[in-house]
């Protein structure tokens, strides 16, 4: 049946030509835009994926600049720990040759004055935009190390950040120090334990030579000062041990931050038999420290009963103390004299190991950013490929489907212009 009022095949072929027609937009909009899902209405989980993918990229962008912060900091202070190792390295060729009876110590010593003050300044311009590495003075928990942010890990329970720590590796050449008069800190929260805590305690001579022990607690701050007081001696040992009277910094150790107990314990070790040494006790007595974890163990004299001592371990609060450099026995190191000469020969030594041992520590932390830096390049490839292939348009595709498109608009229009021609033929049956 025919019919003036409807027109089934105008309509038929109008809904053919607007459903080419909004294919036709679609397929334009992936043309301008390179996108097959442009916004959410395209394809909701395809868009909000790739959303969420999209800021993941930016994140890590973000997180490659603080590597090459974090690359470049670490790499300022690699090259000064190997510029202070050859600098020691120099310090030593001059001690070594001072060793001889026939050159001037004077001049040798003024040479190595110059070469540690160098080392000062080296460290002291070791930094890089206001961050030095080679410095760990500060008091504050965590001070001793730096994080550098490394990597944003997702999971099913969301997004944590990770970082890289760096620990510090202090160089300087400051001694440190405990204040005059300074105050020493409450038996109960000194985190001292054992013989010589709170009470003098005598180590003995004897043809089995006495031993004092003494623990340093695991709660060590930073600033936090320790000393060993000899408070009497008899005998030998007597003769050489003075230090009741003395300054408070002659076996001493003020801890740094990241110092551990044993850390600590080790400090006084050494600080105790270098005096020893020092007072002329090292090659023919016995007295020496050792330590093991966080305790210390003072052996005393054998062999005469009279050769005793007493040892008093003291704690002191960081408002007293100075913290000093990993360095600070440069300070000591005199060739002026021949005894000096040889004492440094041995101090020398120590340092270098200081100096390598950072410089390695600097290299290793180095060398894990930069492959850190290589993996997120490489992620941040891979998401945006991830990406793509999510939500950008075949374009050889999208080509060919526009052609065809356009062919089809053709003969829709043709046929729609067909279809509203066809009431016209009405009009002949009423002539």
């Amino acid at each position: 049946m025919s019919s003036i009022l409807t027109n089934n095949g105008a309509m038929v072929a109008l809904q053919t030509l607007q459903s080419i027609n909004k294919d036709m937009g679609a397929t334009q909009s992936a043309i301008s835009t390179g996108k097959s899902v442009a916004n959410a209405k395209d394809n909701s989980a395809v868009w909000a994926i790739s959303k969420q993918m999209e800021s993941d990229v930016q994140g890590f962008k973000s997180i490659q600049e603080s590597l090459a912060l974090g690359e470049s900091t670490v790499a300022v202070a690699r090259n000064a720990s190997e510029t202070v190792t050859d600098l020691l390295t120099q310090i030593k060729g001059k001690i070594v040759a001072s060793q001889e009876d026939n050159v001037d110590r004077e001049k040798i010593q003024t040479d190595i004055t110059a070469l540690r003050d160098q080392i000062g300044a080296v460290v002291g311009a070791a930094q890089f935009n206001g961050l030095n590495l080679l410095s760990n003075k500060e008091t504050d928990a965590g001070s001793g190390s730096v994080d550098v942010l490394a990597s944003l890990d997702r999971s099913g329970s969301g997004v944590a950040s990770s970082s890289i720590s760096v620990a510090k590796e202090d160089l300087g050449i400051e001694k440190s120090n405990i204040a005059t008069g300074a105050s020493v800190v409450a038996t109960a929260n000194n985190n001292v334990t054992g013989d010589g805590d709170a009470a003098v305690f005598a180590i003995a001579g004897a043809a089995t030579a006495g031993t004092g022990t003494f623990t340093i607690g695991d709660d060590v701050a930073a600033g936090q000062g320790y000393q060993i007081a000899i408070t009497a001696g008899g005998g030998t040992v007597g003769a050489g041990f003075n230090t009741t009277a003395g300054d408070l910094n002659e076996i001493s150790y003020v801890a740094r931050d990241g110092d551990t107990a044993a850390d600590v314990a080790k400090g006084l070790t050494d600080a105790f038999n270098k005096y020893v040494k020092e007072a002329g006790l090292g090659d023919d007595s016995t007295v020496a420290a050792a330590s093991t974890g966080g305790a210390v163990t003072i052996t005393g004299e054998t062999g005469v009963a009279a050769d005793a001592f007493s040892i008093n371990v003291n704690s002191y609060a960081a408002a007293d103390t100075t913290i000093g450099g990993g360095l600070s026995d440069l300070a000591d190191i005199d060739v002026s004299s021949a005894e000096g000469s040889e004492s440094a020969l041995e101090s020398i030594e120590g340092l270098i190991q200081t100096a390598i041992d950072s410089a390695a520590a600097f290299g290793s932390a180095e060398g894990r950013i930069e492959t850190q830096s290589d993996f997120i390049s490489k992620l941040t490839d891979s998401l945006n490929s991830g990406i793509g292939s999510l939500v950008d348009a075949n374009m050889e595709e999208t080509s060919a489907r526009l052609q065809a498109l356009q062919v089809q608009q053709q003969l829709a229009t043709q046929s729609l212009s067909i279809a509203n021609q066809a009431p016209q033929s009405i009009l002949s049956l009423f002539r």
